[in-house]
């Protein structure tokens, strides 16, 4: 992950964002909109993996982002600003009713059918687009706690003691529902995945048609295909000789820009939302 990941981020980082935090709380804009600009990108990636759809975690991005700015002032200025404010985007995940829904609008086997042919370049990336929409999708057979634990852990390299903090458990429960997190969707793949298991029928060239009618695969803007998307793991065989092929797999995903938010949360909270 980058290096600018604000949950893994070095002490003078943090200390840097804790400064812009105390002059927004002063009612510093300029300072606010930077410290927005530095987390937004980890906020709305943070909220894709939850959701498994862009429409949803936009808004539930923003709705992270809208609840801490709105609470900025409330920032003492000691202890990790990090931890602080991404106990807030946490919680509010947590209570929403998109990240509260199970699977069910993607079934891994529904919709499977002859394989897409391969023939071009364009439609080889249009079958590493339905990939990763997939995944994400697959990370809904997990309860809201359980898909939160394994993506800070798995895909945001939170380390327990940082991850039971803001999700308000001890270190040891938090290791426990991240090793049940991982047992779960580790066998939903196997069950269902042709990338875990050759031997599973669903193949990401099998699904691209089925996920464009369905609007989750947009063929002409790709959202996922890039540099780094070239080194998924296409190869069942070796992919099962690593010790966690599951996270490695999600962990190939790249990072995806949404909008930016500033100007939006500049009307929003114009118009009164602060008060």
């Amino acid at each position: 992950m980058s290096a600018h990941n604000p949950l893994t981020a070095p002490p003078e980082r943090d200390e840097a964002d804790g400064a812009l935090a105390t002059r927004a709380g002063l009612g510093d804009t300029a300072a606010l909109e930077e410290l927005v600009r530095r987390h937004q990108r980890w906020v709305f990636n943070l909220a894709l993996r939850m959701t498994g759809g862009r429409a949803d975690a936009d808004d539930l991005a923003q709705e992270a982002l809208v609840r801490l700015v709105t609470r900025i002032s409330t920032w003492s200025g000691e202890g990790s600003f990090r931890s602080w404010a991404w106990r807030i985007v946490v919680r509010c995940l947590l209570d929403s009713k998109r990240v509260q829904a199970r699977l069910s609008r993607v079934d891994p086997l529904e919709g499977v059918g002859e394989p897409t042919l391969e023939a071009s370049p364009e439609q080889a990336a249009l079958t590493r687009e339905t990939r990763v929409s997939c995944m994400l999708g697959m990370l809904l057979c997990l309860d809201a706690e359980q898909r939160l634990a394994w993506v800070l852990a798995e895909l945001f390299e939170v380390n327990s003691a940082l991850a039971a903090e803001l999700l308000d458990v001890t270190p040891a429960a938090f290791r426990k529902r991240l090793e049940r997190a991982r047992a779960d969707l580790s066998a939903f793949l196997n069950e269902r995945c042709g990338l875990v298991d050759p031997a599973n029928a669903c193949r990401c060239s099998r699904k691209t048609s089925h996920l464009v009618t369905l609007g989750l695969v947009d063929p002409v803007h790709h959202r996922f295909v890039g540099p780094r998307l070239e080194s998924v793991r296409a190869a069942a065989p070796r992919v099962l000789e690593e010790l966690d092929a599951v996270g490695a797999l999600y962990r190939d995903h790249p990072l995806v820009d949404g909008r930016d938010f500033v100007d939006r949360l500049r009307v929003l909270l114009q118009s009164g939302l602060s008060r």
